[in-house]
């Protein structure tokens, strides 16, 4: 591992003061990064440990019936916490759908939000990647790529985004609010990641020394509490990135569709909303013909970047089976499970 300066400043202002400087990097748990500056991957000249700011560790139910998940937040914390899944259980169920029990115990929301791709090339030093150095090519296009992108990929980068969490925030319009050197911004979860296109080395929106702070959802979001649900199909049942996932949420007025959300991951460089599925929903009944149209259109623009036509298949049967379950509701009496919060339909495994 490479030698760096280590930092520990006491206020946000300084923090971002640190982090400014070429080659820094923040550092919450560290869950993905370590691992990364362990195997060569990313080279930081500096580590700004930010873990004892004040603040950024709180659950907060804010007065407009909003509510604020600091970026210091363990995503264990935030599943658990009663208040925060009866309110948005999709959220609640993708938090405990990643990793295992001990990361979820130590990874931060924040870092949840900002983690690395896990495509085996950008992991491999040794082979070409775009995203790690720019120009050298991705070796992904003609190696194992079953599990990588079918839509928004360039000829530059086919990489999935891995987070669950993120999909199911960005089904339910959340924002983030981002400290930098210009004060306070905030943005769209939606916007912060970016498509690789000709700069897959760009992950993000953010500037040098930008932070995020907070994450927020909307009050109008827990208004689908009682039909919301996140699903994810892995290769095993824990500690295993998407093959495919998708959040769905509905607002069910006598057995008609008045709102939808819907967004996938495993399937793209950024979490993918699907906003023409959800126009497809507004207005129709709850009924599996209406859930395989709008599973139709939102993997209409998919296209293999390699040997993973079948995920295009399998999105699509993901998505119908989300908003099935979505549409029985989420009451809470139905039974836990390990590294869920409901029971499944029957028919589905647990996780599958």
């Amino acid at each position: 591992m490479k030698s760096f300066d280590y930092v520990r400043p006491t206020t946000l202002r300084d923090a971002v003061s640190a982090a400014s400087e070429p080659g820094a990097a923040y550092l919450a748990a560290g869950t993905n990064l370590l691992d990364l500056m362990k195997g060569g991957v990313t080279k930081p000249d500096r580590l700004v440990d930010i873990t004892h700011l004040p603040g950024l560790d709180r659950i907060e139910d804010l007065a407009d019936g909003s509510a604020r998940i600091g970026a210091l937040v363990r995503n264990a914390d935030l599943a658990h916490d009663r208040n925060f899944a009866q309110r948005f259980p999709a959220v609640a169920e993708a938090l405990l759908s990643g990793a295992s029990a001990q990361l979820r115990n130590a990874a931060t929301v924040g870092g949840n939000l900002l983690q690395r791709t896990r495509c085996a090339y950008f992991y491999d030093p040794a082979s070409a990647c775009n995203k790690r150095i720019p120009g050298s090519g991705c070796d992904a296009r003609g190696g194992d790529n079953r599990h990588h992108a079918i839509l928004g990929w360039s000829t530059s980068c086919i990489a999935t985004h891995p987070s669950d969490f993120c999909v199911a925030l960005v089904a339910l319009d959340a924002v983030v609010e981002i400290e930098g050197r210009a004060g306070r911004r905030e943005i769209p979860l939606e916007m912060l990641h970016c498509l690789p296109g000709d700069r897959p080395d760009r992950e993000s929106v953010l500037e040098p020394g930008e932070m995020i702070v907070a994450v927020r959802l909307p009050a109008e979001a827990a208004l689908f509490a009682t039909h919301a649900r996140y699903l994810k199909l892995r290769d095993r049942t824990s500690y295993a990135f998407a093959i495919v996932s998708a959040a769905a949420a509905l607002r069910v007025d006598a057995g008609v569709i008045a709102q939808a959300r819907i967004a996938l991951g495993g399937v793209a460089p950024k979490p993918w909303r699907a906003r023409e599925a959800e126009q497809i929903l507004i207005g129709a009944r709850a009924h599996a013909s209406v859930f395989r149209r709008a599973a139709e259109a939102a993997l209409a623009d998919a296209k293999p970047s390699g040997d993973n036509a079948y995920k295009i298949e399998l999105a699509r049967r993901v998505v119908a089976r989300v908003l099935t379950l979505a549409a029985a509701g989420t009451p809470e009496q139905m039974p836990a499970l390990p590294g869920s919060l409901f029971a499944p339909g029957p028919g589905v495994a647990a996780h599958a």
